[in-house]
């Protein structure tokens, strides 16, 4: 049985893409390839408690087991050698990006606490959105009285679309909540 997202993609995103942007294929209808989850820990004094914590938390959070990410140079000023452990991150594809995907934009997105939406102004350029979260306890399958430190993360969208305005077009009618300009700033 598909994902609800994935069916309603299937079923209503693609036609309605396809009309708007005026495209004659369906091959060339933009669609999210994968999502690139990542963490970083930082220069927090007990570093790898920090990663052993982050890695559980995107387990609970994306239901795969990331892999541990580990620092390309050293830089004493952040007192971070070359070789140690300073995050990790997880690729989801398929059944597990469309569930992932159904949970960020209908649960989690809207229990950010004074949320206006999000910013239209994050891809990057070739049609990929990157999105960053403060917080994880935003997602209903972390339990408050577990959480021993407050983990930011960065969650990146990676599409097929050529263009921003494709992707943004795709990531809208999908139902991602975008800041919609003020009055104001339109006068």
């Amino acid at each position: 049985m598909k994902p609800e997202l994935k069916q309603f993609y299937d079923e209503t995103v693609m036609a309605a893409l396809k009309e708007e942007l005026g495209l004659k294929n369906a091959h060339e209808v933009p669609q999210i390839e994968k999502v690139v989850i990542n963490c970083c820990v930082g220069s927090a004094p007990d570093r790898s408690q920090a990663v052993e914590d982050a890695v559980n938390e995107l387990v609970t959070i994306t239901g795969q087991k990331p892999i541990i990410t580990v620092a390309k140079n050293s830089v004493s000023n952040f007192k971070l050698r070359e070789g140690q452990e300073i995050g990790c991150k997880v690729t989801l594809r398929r059944r597990y990006m469309w569930q992932f995907l159904e949970r960020l934009i209908h649960t989690a997105i809207p229990r950010i606490r004074d949320f206006r939406g999000i910013s239209p102004k994050s891809f990057d350029g070739r049609g990929n959105y990157t999105l960053g979260i403060t917080d994880q306890t935003i997602f209903p399958e972390i339990e408050l009285d577990k959480v021993k430190r407050t983990l930011g993360f960065d969650i990146t969208i990676v599409t097929s679309a050529n263009t921003n305005e494709h992707a943004l077009a795709l990531l809208d009618k999908m139902g991602m909540p975008f800041r919609k300009p003020s009055k104001a700033a339109a006068a």
